[in-house]
């Protein structure tokens, strides 16, 4: 996976792919939008403070890059307005799904999370059927040839369920014991694939006991 982007580049593309998605009436954004798309106090962590500036350099570095464009070449009196050709465009190879493209915009905007809280958090750019069905999704971006696109970070105490994170911004050196973080041979990556498919269906297994215990 060749993408490596800042944090500042992370938080334009995950915006940009959610206006897209959430408000595809104002897509392409302005500047102006854009700034205040990344400064939003809702859907983000960190929640930013960023200036046009620091933005409009953000954007210049993308641009030269082909993963953002501007719609303002034909006419120069016009306000430029930016649309990214990150993934699932006519200008690149990266397809997601549109569940995959949600659960990796949702990471770019609100930092690592469960999948409970992907699934609650993707509600407007994707529909899952259930928590198994992001769990799916996660293991395919976590094992897909073009990637890693996510990792999957060891599991805090006391905490029931892992987190995830995207892998957009290089490898992710605080969490060593994440199978899918760093460089590993193919054979040491095949066992933790399986490895992988074991702890999700024991999860699977363990949240259909809890329910069969509520039930009764």
């Amino acid at each position: 996976m060749k993408i490596q982007l800042s944090a500042l580049e992370t938080r334009v593309i995950g915006c940009l792919l959610e206006k897209e998605t959430t408000t595809p009436d104002q897509y392409p954004l302005s500047l102006n939008a854009l700034v205040s798309a990344c400064n939003q106090k809702s859907n983000r962590d960190p929640v930013m403070a960023l200036d046009e500036t620091e933005v409009q350099g953000a954007l210049d570095t993308l641009a030269k890059r082909f993963l953002i464009s501007d719609k303002a070449g034909f006419n120069s009196g016009r306000t430029p307005k930016y649309k990214h050709r990150f993934c699932n465009t006519e200008f690149g190879a990266l397809k997601f799904t549109s569940q995959a493209r949600g659960i990796v915009c949702a990471l770019l905007l609100r930092g690592p999370q469960t999948p409970g809280e992907l699934r609650t958090h993707t509600q407007r750019l994707c529909e899952f059927s259930d928590v198994n069905a992001v769990e799916n999704t996660l293991f395919e971006l976590m094992t897909r040839e073009d990637g890693p696109f996510v990792a999957r970070l060891a599991r805090a105490p006391g905490a029931r369920e892992f987190r995830y994170m995207h892998q957009l911004s290089g490898e992710i050196e605080s969490v060593p014991d994440s199978p899918y973080t760093g460089l590993v041979s193919e054979a040491h990556g095949t066992l933790h694939m399986r490895v992988t498919i074991l702890e999700a269906l024991v999860e699977g297994l363990r949240r259909d006991l809890d329910s069969l215990r509520v039930a009764s």
